[in-house]
């Protein structure tokens, strides 16, 4: 997957360096000076939610910047990522504690999701109406209706807010503009979920991900 998302594409995306990186050429690199890509875990991040069927529930993720809160030495208060979302692949229903962000549609098809408020027991709140900005525009939508975004739309998304999110008729590049990122502890997953799955080795290794640089298995 990740070959594929580095291979050309018509988007014309550039990406930082380090998303190209193999095994050998991290072994190149100063330690000291690419520290900041291993501790915040910049990089490649491949999930499947622990479905077991990826092109069904499943998400590519590039995290290009983030920041730690409480380390003086990344004080940054924002994150991005690029989203790579196939045809018809869903991210499930979803929220954050504390981060507020931004999902953009970059190109390709369209980026359909459902939103709703989580109730105090977290579970979807099927009651209250959901109010979002879209592009500056303030929508209000039933709980669970589906808000579609085409290509260089986005919708802004509070915390506590559940959303699910798919792509229709192509490929999505979706792009994330958030606040300080923390996929260990600030997700609530309507379902039980595997964020962080076990890797099938079945073609040899390419260290694209943060585990190339001693991070933790992503």
């Amino acid at each position: 997957m990740i070959k594929r998302t580095l291979s050309p594409s018509p988007f014309r995306i550039c990406l930082p360096e380090f998303a190209s990186f193999t095994a050998d050429i991290w072994a190149k690199k100063r330690t000291e000076e690419w520290r900041e890509v291993r501790d915040l875990q910049l990089g490649w991040d491949i999930t499947d939610f622990g479905s077991g069927r990826f092109q069904e529930t499943g998400l590519t993720l590039l995290t290009l910047r983030n920041g730690a809160p409480g380390d003086s030495r990344y004080p940054k208060p924002y994150a991005e990522k690029m989203l790579q979302i196939q045809q018809d692949q869903q991210t499930p229903w979803h929220f954050h504690y504390h981060k507020m962000e931004d999902i953009l549609n970059r190109g390709g098809g369209r980026l359909c999701l459902q939103l709703a408020w989580a109730t105090e027991d977290e579970r979807l709140d099927m009651q209250r109406s959901v109010s979002v900005a879209v592009d500056g525009r303030q929508r209000t939508l039933k709980p669970a209706e589906t808000l579609v975004l085409n290509p260089g739309q986005g919708v802004c998304l509070p915390p506590t807010l559940y959303h699910r999110f798919w792509a229709e008729n192509a490929l999505v590049m979706g792009w994330e503009i958030s606040m300080v990122n923390d996929d260990k502890r600030d997700n609530r997953f309507l379902e039980e979920s595997g964020r962080f799955p076990m890797i099938q080795e079945d073609e040899p290794k390419n260290g694209y991900c943060a585990v190339s640089m001693g991070a933790e298995k992503r």
